[in-house]
């Protein structure tokens, strides 16, 4: 069990010492390795360089730049100096990427070159890519550096909602919280025998809680700046990763380099966790067969309330798809759509990790987060008798198509079974007489023909009729948007407009 006191200063120097802690691929030809102490020397120097700029406990900083050492390394000297971090997507526009530093009450900025023009807000700016005054370097201020000692409720990271409804939303997370979900993540510490990959970007919670557990447990870590689905895979072979992390999506992506399937030696691989989006039995089987003897699991969790709500606990296997069982000091229930506790229902959850409230947003704080605590996910999940859970949907995605309820991912499952069909994405389109109906975005499997017809039949023979796609498009890949995840909405825009176009 880790002794640390503070999110950002996790290195012990009798396990991590100078062994290898990271490998940084930014330039995949010639890739930059740090031990352990060079990540905790570095860490303090930055500390004590933010406190000689001026900043002061409490003070924001935000972070803004692919996945790089540099990242890692600010990261934990704001917050051991007391600091906040806010890490921001470089998929925001420019616009998007100034109000999230006003709304933040942002003092000072990190970013790399190729995000240096991508705001205009007038803030001290350390780029990680520039020589001079603003360069990383000068920054620094080597040294020994003793970590604040943080209050329960003193904020570790302000953590950007992706936008895709309306404006971002931050969601303040606290020291004290986010100690406890790491310690729960490290319940079979030491873990420093394992590679760990990681190639989400680390403004999202599910990249940059595996850095710092990969960082607490004193392993080795393979760090991609962005996902690219043949270094994905190539990375697992040339570095000999034994634990790989990805949103099912990647991994969907990169099972389409079918040369790179063949060709590589992907047998190191023993742990495969995946995650922030459902995953299809198609998929699954894939990963299994890929990865045979590995440990496959799907985790949960959200930027509210943490990674720690579902585990492998009770010592008994998890079920394939399922996300686990409730994890100890965790309170879990679901809520139907009469408002009743059932073993089907949206998601509420308690944890010690719970954000207290969104950030300057009252109102919206108290549509989901109770005064007690509890904290409305909007996430349908079901729960069987032995009391595994398996996600079924988000709420805000179900549609009605003739007083039918549909939560895409179900259909999507039913799609992504066919031998013919890799990816669907299902979205909901108007129709006077059933309010609305699906249709359905397809990627074709590896050298597959199928045709809409195909998949029409295959959605009517193995789902309820109401499930079946009324129009199936099929494209070369589905657009991402934020970590690895399918552009949804995006998708739905795009289905309208082409629904329309077809006379409907």
């Amino acid at each position: 069990m880790i002794s640390a006191y503070n999110l950002g200063a996790l290195y012990d120097p009798d396990l991590g010492g100078d062994n290898l802690a990271l490998i940084d691929c930014r330039d995949w030809d010639n890739p930059t390795e740090y031990s352990h102490r060079e990540i905790d020397d570095a860490a303090n120097a930055c500390a004590r360089g933010l406190l000689a700029r001026g900043l002061r406990r409490g003070d924001t900083v935000a972070l803004l730049s692919a996945n790089r050492a540099e990242f890692l390394i600010s990261y934990l000297g704001i917050l051991r100096a007391g600091m906040t971090a806010t890490p921001i997507s470089y998929k925001f526009p420019g616009e998007l990427v100034d109000f999230v530093l006003a709304d933040a009450s942002v003092k000072h900025v990190f970013c790399d070159g190729a995000r240096r023009n991508l705001f205009t807000a007038d803030l001290p700016v350390t780029n990680f890519d520039a020589e001079g005054a603003e360069s990383f370097d000068s920054l620094l201020e080597p040294g020994d550096f003793e970590a604040v000692r943080p209050d329960e409720t003193d904020v570790a990271m302000v953590l950007y909602t992706s936008g895709s409804s309306g404006r971002p939303k931050g969601v303040p997370l606290t020291q004290h919280g986010h100690l406890w979900a790491l310690r729960g993540r490290m319940a079979n510490w030491p873990l420093n025998h394992h590679r760990l990959l990681i190639a989400a970007p680390l403004y999202h919670m599910n990249a940059l809680c595996t850095c710092l557990f990969g960082h607490a447990a004193s392993t080795s870590t393979v760090l991609l700046p962005e996902f690219d689905a043949r270094h994905y895979l190539e990375a697992i072979a040339r570095f000999k990763c034994t634990w790989i992390t990805s949103v099912p999506t990647m991994l969907a992506m990169a099972f389409m380099e079918e040369d790179l399937l063949t060709s590589l030696d992907l047998s190191t691989v023993s742990i495969v966790r995946m995650g922030s989006a459902p995953v299809s039995p198609k998929l699954w089987a894939r990963v299994e067969e890929i990865f045979p003897g590995a440990s496959v699991m799907n985790g949960y969790g959200t930027t509210e309330a943490g990674p720690m709500v579902f585990g492998a606990t009770g010592g008994k296997p998890v079920p394939p798809m399922s996300v686990g069982r409730k994890v100890a000091e965790v309170d879990v229930k679901l809520i139907d759509k009469d408002g009743n506790e059932a073993d089907e229902g949206v998601c509420w959850q308690r944890t010690p990790a719970n954000t207290l409230g969104y950030l300057n947003l009252p109102e919206k704080s108290a549509e989901v987060i109770t005064e007690d605590g509890w904290y409305d996910s909007g996430d349908v999940f079901r729960r069987d008798e032995d009391g595994n859970y398996y996600f079924v949907g988000r709420d805000d995605d179900m549609f009605v198509c003739g007083g039918e309820n549909i939560y895409p991912g179900e259909v999507e499952g039913v799609l992504v079974s066919h031998v013919g069909v890799e990816q669907s994405c299902v979205v909901p389109v108007p129709d006077d007489i059933k309010g609305e109906k699906p249709i359905a975005f397809v990627v074709r499997s590896f050298g597959s023909t199928v045709t809409e017809d195909e998949v029409k039949q295959h959605a009517l023979t193995n789902a309820p009729a109401f499930q079946h796609p009324r129009m199936v498009i099929f494209m070369d890949e589905l657009p991402l948007a934020g970590p690895g995840k399918i552009d949804r909405k995006g998708l739905e825009t795009r289905g309208r407009e082409i629904w329309h176009q077809a006379g409907n």
